[in-house]
């Protein structure tokens, strides 16, 4: 059985996170046409065929019980705006990570990552019961870690070479946040949306 029940969905005041469906592909392979987005991702921007695999692989995924992905829905538009998953899931250990997640750039900086890590910690801390709770970037990728610094991921260090990519060898960050921390994580997320949603 799989540690998550299907279909999840997580309701915020401007997002919802969706289950990932084959029919929502096409519009996420749409994405691909922004190059900036895959700057650090697993798969190049200009590789549809290597998206798709990994869309198909997620969505496989989930049926194998070791990862659960979302598609990122704005409420007011309707429109799906990226994507992140639930990966690394160890039921046994009460740990998973957050990972593949990115946003159309329009998005960038107005509190729909904040938003998400919100349901999504909550979910993993209040439903799951998780203890550690793991999000990775690859270690050139500043962006991403202020983001995961600035909603309490705690970092814990670089582990140096070790992925190969189609772009070369890459070191990556490793953060985490474990469930003693969870109540100011939780507490510092909710003023972070209600001041963006101000």
């Amino acid at each position: 059985m799989s540690w998550i029940e299907h279909p999840l969905i997580l309701h915020g005041t401007k997002v919802l996170l969706v289950p990932m469906e084959e029919s929502h592909f096409p519009e996420l392979l749409e994405a691909t046409k922004i190059e900036i987005i895959w700057t650090y991702m697993p798969v190049p921007a200009n590789d549809k065929d290597a998206l798709l695999a990994s869309l198909v692989e997620a969505v496989a995924g989930r049926e194998g019980g070791n990862q659960y992905p979302f598609v990122v829905v704005d409420k007011a538009t309707r429109k799906i705006i990226g994507s992140t998953r639930f990966i690394k899931l160890q039921q046994e250990f009460r740990n998973l990570e957050i990972g593949w997640t990115w946003y159309l750039p329009e998005y960038w900086g107005k509190g729909f990552n904040d938003e998400c890590k919100l349901l999504m910690l909550t979910y993993c801390f209040e439903v799951l019961n998780t203890i550690r709770v793991q999000i990775v970037a690859n270690e050139k990728n500043m962006r991403s870690r202020k983001a995961i610094e600035r909603i309490g991921g705690r970092f814990e260090g670089v582990l140096r070479n070790k992925v190969i990519r189609y772009d070369g060898k890459r070191s990556s960050a490793y953060y985490s946040i474990i469930d003693e921390e969870w109540p100011d994580v939780k507490l510092n997320l909710e003023h972070l949306v209600i001041g963006k949603s101000a």
